[in-house]
């Protein structure tokens, strides 16, 4: 695999940036806890907020000799980041470079989508900009038209999940995107970016790239988008803002698969949700919400699948608030395909809607819903579930290639 080359001092910064904020975010926790220590049986001065000082709203300080010192701790802090990332530019060019590497990558993408919106917030070196990406290099704009040009206008785009990347489609042995390049003759190119953030800042950027790259085409081109997970939210965000900006590249989509997407949200953020509002009840517990607050805005939309940015826009993401989004169709000229996953058993059982793939329900994955207004619709023929697979599997069970295979290749009038 072709290897970029990246300044190691970068990495070093980043990681640097981010443990003084980390020593900032726990100053604040140990004082809403010291401040309600003082205060006992009566109420905080103000909510618990993000950790990591996402949020609007300021925490809670002591007063006194007790707020001095927090306050001196965080001074001197500040002043070690500052020197830090002085230091660090001195280096710069004594450091040397060195290449990245899958697990590099691996790391990067996890930490982008834990606290990916941090990252870009502060301007984080880490954090990752969306770019296309082949063969493990980005393409840079000039590259557009050769590569458009070589695929003959049939390319397939690969857009991963929370804290994966674009390496990460090869999983023991196996890519669907060049297996599919093999049977089919499509050629592969995959998504890049940073899911820490909003779904719909991702969909929103990934709509207007689309709208550059299949530009450079010097023959009528199409496209078919394969999506994993979280990214299947992004692909129908990135449809909608597309559609809606009247961007050419909808009207060269010729499918959209979705592996394991939570089109109605993963249970695991709600459950993280409930664990906010617990701790959130209690003067004692609540200085260590912000270690709960401290997820990405990319993961707090998968509560219920936020896909636009009216979904999350009217209400903070930590509140109990309920299901908020606005209703966001399928695209209706794109023939569409989900494809499910449940761990457990040979037939139907109640471990499908409880457990699914171990993180999304077959529910949610199939865009079923109890309110009939929110069901995506999608057909029979154009859904599948597999058994005894896990969320992680989806990407490389034999079964579920042949599948996505079958779907890739099946011709299908669309609607007007």
């Amino acid at each position: 695999m072709p290897k970029s080359v990246i300044k190691h001092s970068t990495d070093l910064l980043g990681v640097g940036r981010l443990t003084i904020d980390a020593i900032a975010g726990v100053t604040d926790i140990a004082e809403g806890l010291h401040h309600a220590i003082i205060n006992v049986g009566g109420i905080l001065e103000g909510p618990i907020d993000d950790a990591l000082g996402g949020g609007a709203k300021p925490p809670v300080r002591t007063r006194g000799l007790t707020g001095l010192v927090y306050k001196s701790i965080r001074g001197i802090n500040g002043m070690v980041g500052l020197g830090l990332d002085a230091l660090i530019r001195r280096l710069t060019a004594s450091i040397g470079e060195h290449e990245t590497s899958p697990g590099r990558d691996a790391v990067v993408s996890a930490l982008n989508g834990v606290l990916g919106d941090h990252l870009a917030r502060k301007q984080n070196p880490l954090a990752i900009t969306m770019r296309l990406r082949c063969n493990g290099k980005s393409l840079s704009t000039d590259d557009y038209s050769a590569f458009m040009a070589q695929a003959n206008g049939r390319v397939a785009l690969f857009v991963h999940g929370l804290c994966m990347g674009d390496t990460q489609w090869r999983r023991r042995g196996h890519d669907h995107g060049e297996a599919l390049a093999r049977d089919l003759g499509f050629t592969p190119i995959y998504l890049r970016y940073n899911t820490g953030l909003h779904v719909s800042e991702n969909g929103r950027q990934l709509a207007e790239l689309l709208n550059l790259f299949m530009a450079q085409s010097p023959c009528p081109a199409e496209l078919r988008i394969v999506a994993h997970s979280m990214g299947g939210l992004v692909s129908r965000s990135a449809y909608y803002y597309g559609e809606l900006s009247g961007h050419a590249w909808t009207t060269q989509l010729h499918k959209l698969v979705f592996l394991g997407t939570p089109h109605h949200g993963a249970l695991l953020e709600r459950g993280g949700n409930w664990i906010d509002v617990i701790l959130d009840s209690n003067p004692f517990s609540a200085p260590f919400s912000r270690l709960g607050k401290i997820r990405s805005s990319g993961i707090t939309d998968l509560r219920y699948g936020n896909v636009i940015d009216e979904d999350w826009h009217s209400s903070d993401r930590f509140d109990m608030a309920g299901d908020q989004r606005q209703l966001v169709a399928l695209p209706k000229t794109v023939p569409c395909y989900a494809i499910a996953a449940t761990t457990i058993g040979d037939v139907e059982n109640f471990s499908d809607d409880l457990l699914g793939d171990g993180l999304v329900t077959v529910e949610s994955a199939f865009g079923e819903h109890r309110n009939p207004q929110y069901n995506l619709g999608f057909a029979a023929t154009n859904r599948w579930l597999g058994r005894g697979i896990n969320h992680m599997d989806l990407l490389n069970d034999p079964k579920v290639y042949q599948i996505l295979l079958a779907f890739m290749a099946r011709s299908e009038n669309v609607k007007a």
